[in-house]
């Protein structure tokens, strides 16, 4: 079997600038931050969320509304907003026999 060697994606030359080090340390964020960003995109990583985030970011609609906006059934959408709620990306109130969502994350409004 024939070796290859990656070429250009690494420092050919090692020479550690702590103060550099210092700095992006400083920026980075926490473990919990991180991992609350990963759920989140996460979440935004399937098309159909983020179609229904794009319907949501609008208006209020109700579930059939997105349904028929998007041309899938209600129970598919119910789905996907289950998935944004347990993300706490969107949320909804119930008037009578609808159910209304709208966004709940002030970072995607």
């Amino acid at each position: 079997m024939e070796s290859r060697e990656r070429v250009g994606d690494r420092c050919e030359e090692i020479n550690v600038d702590e103060g550099r080090i210092r700095g992006a340390q400083e920026n980075l964020i926490d473990g919990l931050t991180a991992t609350r960003l990963a759920r989140t995109f996460k979440a935004l990583s399937d098309p159909t969320r983020v179609r229904i985030i794009s319907a949501l970011s609008h208006r209020e609609l109700c579930v059939h509304e997105l349904a028929a906006c998007l041309g899938m059934s209600q129970s598919a959408i119910s789905h996907q907003l289950r998935t944004l709620r347990e993300m706490r990306l969107v949320r909804f109130r119930k008037e009578g026999r609808h159910v209304y969502y709208t966004l709940d994350d002030e970072h995607i409004h």
